[in-house]
């Protein structure tokens, strides 16, 4: 007959392995080879929250690379984004997350990207306006397909692109259609990704 202190013992190491096992099994699935996410990226967002990228791991996004004092074209990738969001199904709006990458993290401190997603109305439900390390928006941007050069009055050349993830980070879709309509095909891909 087993004492009963010896009998609780036996029993929190079966429930201290099963945890165990039940822990490593849910570690989650390697990415896929042409995730978006095999890039560790830090980033800094509008609440002065900083986390990695694959934290969004799991829901499908739209990405874009852009920088707050951008006076023409980053609006309008701002405007492309919104546009997509209205197009949307309540339902399928809530499973989408924005996420707007400064390719200027000197100038878009938390404060400044803050008063840009006040500015232009943007739920910090849905999205993201975040900077990464200066050290690591060439790689983002080489990753994200996105070319760039800073000029002498510090703007930026940069491509206007919208593109679209799946939940693994794999780029689904891509459009460099900017603007407040949105291009048929890529909100078509949108509605796709979330079904």
């Amino acid at each position: 007959m087993i004492r009963s202190s010896t009998a609780a013992w036996l029993l929190a190491i079966a429930l201290l392995l099963l945890a165990t096992a039940a822990f490593a099994s849910s570690k989650p699935a390697p990415l896929p080879t042409d995730s978006v996410y095999q890039l560790p990226l830090r980033l800094s967002d509008q609440q002065g929250r900083t986390w990695d990228w694959r934290a969004h791991r799991g829901q499908p996004q739209l990405v874009a690379m852009f920088y707050s004092s951008c006076p023409n074209m980053c609006p309008l990738i701002v405007d492309s984004g919104k546009a997509i969001e209205h197009a949307l199904s309540p339902a399928e709006r809530a499973r989408l997350r924005l996420l707007y990458i400064s390719l200027d993290p000197q100038r878009d401190t938390p404060r400044t990207l803050a008063e840009l997603a006040k500015r232009r109305r943007l739920d910090p439900a849905r999205w993201s306006l975040a900077s990464p390390r200066a050290q690591d928006v060439r790689r983002v941007a080489g990753v994200l397909g996105v070319r760039y050069r800073k000029l002498a009055d510090g703007e930026f050349n940069h491509t206007s692109a919208l593109l679209l993830l799946d939940g693994e980070g794999r780029i689904a879709a891509r459009t460099e259609r900017i603007g407040g309509a949105p291009d048929p095909e890529f909100l078509a891909a949108v509605h796709r990704v979330l079904r």
